[in-house]
């Protein structure tokens, strides 16, 4: 009985943060897996309280596949997570890419110019850039990782070259 009870109380607070989470994250839709397959008959869907059984459904039965196969209403384009795998990646590695695009060369800066869609046939020409332009693209102590790799966005899409293969 008592286990019961603990089971019965972790799944209500699930759901109470899994609904707090939605209620500070607005969404429009259901999401997606098998919550969503499940619930997709309900007729207020963007209520509270289907939103927060989709999502107990979700985790319950794991959504891992739906995600990673782009089924059950996921999808799986990556557009957004290619910009922030570059920011997360910068701000790991700010002061070696710093180093780096100040000596024009380098393990970092060659993954940063793979991240960012550069042809390793042209990377010379990228790590020529970064450092012609390192004042400009790591003033010390002025920018942060996410307005450096703005401004190496900036510099490929006005490269003569960089801008013809960048693959972003």
């Amino acid at each position: 009985m008592t286990k019961q009870v603990l089971v019965l109380s972790g799944a209500v607070l699930f759901g109470l943060h899994a609904g707090i989470a939605m209620a500070a994250n607005p969404d429009t839709g259901p999401g997606c897996g098998l919550g969503k397959l499940v619930w997709s008959d309900y007729a207020h869907q963007k209520n509270i309280a289907p939103q927060v059984m989709m999502a107990t459904t979700n985790v319950t039965f794991s959504n891992t596949f739906g995600i990673s196969s782009g089924t059950s209403g996921c999808t799986n384009d990556g557009k957004i997570m290619v910009e922030q795998k570059t920011t997360l990646f910068a701000e790991l590695n700010f002061e070696n890419l710093s180093q780096e695009m100040a000596q024009g060369q380098g393990e970092h800066l060659a993954s940063l110019a793979t991240l960012m869609g550069v042809p390793a046939e042209h990377q010379a020409e990228f790590f020529a850039m970064t450092q012609e332009r390192y004042t400009s693209l790591a003033k010390t102590g002025e920018v942060s990782p996410v307005a450096m790799v703005k401004a190496i966005n900036s510099a490929i899409a006005t490269h003569p070259v960089l801008a013809q293969v960048s693959t972003r």
